[in-house]
């Protein structure tokens, strides 16, 4: 009987737990997640109005529902938890699932000034992540700044922008629902260093910005003419010439007057946060113009953008994994075909898959693929890693070395007490927004922790 650990409940470790359970009849599955609740950025990176891909979550149910795969939350991995080293003595093999954890830096001055945050900040604090702790980033701004044009950035700006009646109807927690429904936010800038024709938003996700009530979508006509496929963009891939077709289409309209704008800027590189009363006030920015290779070069032109918010979208890189081998550089643990690679060593017995294993790119359909090649490793070489005898069940030696985690009905005692919860505030399932809430519904406990209510 194959024992296998898969650390990270997301999609990229629910796809690996699933692929091994059809594949292999015999293999017993763990997924272990630090948190006490599974999916992942499914949970917790998904924007609450998006509710066709949370539905997700429905698939990666079904999954942790298999009766030969069981949840374990709330288990951490690494310094002052479990140790690495310990889950390989318990499993015939590890496979590590973690993601890509913090967010890239624009490395210029005035990044840290207050007012100034990661997306990731802003998504972790509407998504009711139990690690966020930051609030407060509407309060008092008239003005805010999204720097990048990725899908994390559209969600972001339409967040900022969209109204709390049409939020009100998602699971986003009540304090998150309050502030942005007193938010003064009325002018939100997506600004990216180049070309509409290199933007990394899919079609979909930008279309949404023009459908938004009480919004209007402003494109400078001249900022797209920088491109040179902007004028005929039939020779584009696919994807990026629907969004240079979307973009021509809301320069070509006539302005109306909204409540709110989102200004969509281009060939803008971000130089200095510039600080107004001890906080960020502006953002200076140098006009780029394209290399010619790709790439863009700056012009000496400036522009300045009032914004009391920003948030930096610019992409995100993987954080060392205790007991493994990391590549800086990638921000990736090295591998041949989801295998570790110690030195010039293959480590039969730990993988990796998702992000950790080949970085920060794609969707979340391209964790599927992903797992099964590094499932195909694993089962590979199967055979002679059985050939280990193991101590047990690994979560008996886990608990006898004082581990209690989540298991799969404390998940879902922490589901009834979110729709308990949105009931008493008159909406559907609303999230619990914090760890003691969380662990005292999985344990069946009522919570009064103050931030449940907001």
């Amino acid at each position: 009987m194959l024992r296998v650990a898969v650390i990270g409940s997301g999609p990229s470790g629910c796809y690996t737990a699933q692929s091994l359970v059809q594949q292999d009849p015999d293999v017993l599955v763990d997924v272990l997640d630090r948190l006490p609740c599974p999916y992942g950025l499914v949970r917790y990176g998904v924007a609450p109005d998006h509710e066709k891909i949370k539905s997700l979550q429905n698939t990666l149910r079904t999954v942790l529902e298999h009766d030969r795969v069981r949840f374990l939350g709330g288990v951490g991995i690494g310094p002052g938890a479990v140790p690495a080293a310990r889950l390989r003595e318990l499993y015939h093999a590890v496979v590590h699932c973690v993601g890509a954890a913090t967010d890239r830096r624009l490395g210029i001055p005035g990044e840290d000034l207050p007012g100034s945050w990661s997306a990731t900040e802003f998504v972790s604090w509407y998504s009711a992540h139990p690690d966020s702790t930051a609030d407060g980033f509407v309060a008092g701004a008239r003005s805010a700044v999204v720097i990048g044009v990725g899908n994390v950035a559209v969600d972001v700006t339409r967040m900022l922008a969209r109204g709390a009646t049409e939020l009100s109807a998602t699971d986003i927690p009540q304090s998150a629902l309050t502030a942005l429904a007193a938010s003064g936010v009325a002018d939100v800038h997506m600004v990216g260093r180049r070309g509409p024709s290199q933007a990394r938003f899919t079609t979909k996700e930008l279309r949404e910005l023009g459908s938004l009530p009480g919004v209007e979508v402003a494109v400078r006509e001249d900022e797209l003419a920088r491109d040179p496929a902007y004028p005929d963009p039939a020779s584009l891939p696919a994807p990026q010439r629907r969004n240079v077709e979307v973009l021509r289409g809301w320069a070509a309209a006539a302005p109306r007057p909204a409540p709110r704008t989102i200004s969509l800027r281009f060939f803008l590189r971000p130089v200095e946060l510039l600080a107004d009363g001890g906080r960020v006030g502006a953002v200076r920015f140098e006009r780029t113009t394209p290399d010619g290779s790709g790439g863009v070069r700056g012009t000496g032109e400036f522009e300045e953008i009032e914004a009391q918010l920003v948030l930096r979208s610019v992409g995100y890189r993987g954080l060392p994994v205790e007991g493994l081998p990391f590549d800086a550089e990638s921000g990736t643990v090295p591998n041949v075909d989801g295998r570790v690679v110690r030195g010039c060593f293959v480590m039969r017995g730990e993988y990796v898959a998702g992000w950790i294993k080949r970085g920060p790119t794609g969707v979340i359909g391209t964790n599927r693929p992903d797992a099964k090649e590094t499932v195909a490793s694993l089962l590979e070489d199967a055979p002679a890693l059985v050939e280990r005898e193991l101590p047990g069940d690994p979560l008996d030696a886990l608990r006898a070395d004082g581990v209690v985690p989540v298991e799969w009905a404390g998940w879902c005692a922490i589901e009834r007490a979110e729709a308990e919860l949105g009931a008493s505030l008159g909406r559907g399932v609303v999230k619990l927004p914090d760890w003691q809430s969380l662990l005292h519904a999985a344990q069946g406990m009522p919570s009064e922790h103050p931030a449940t209510h907001g």
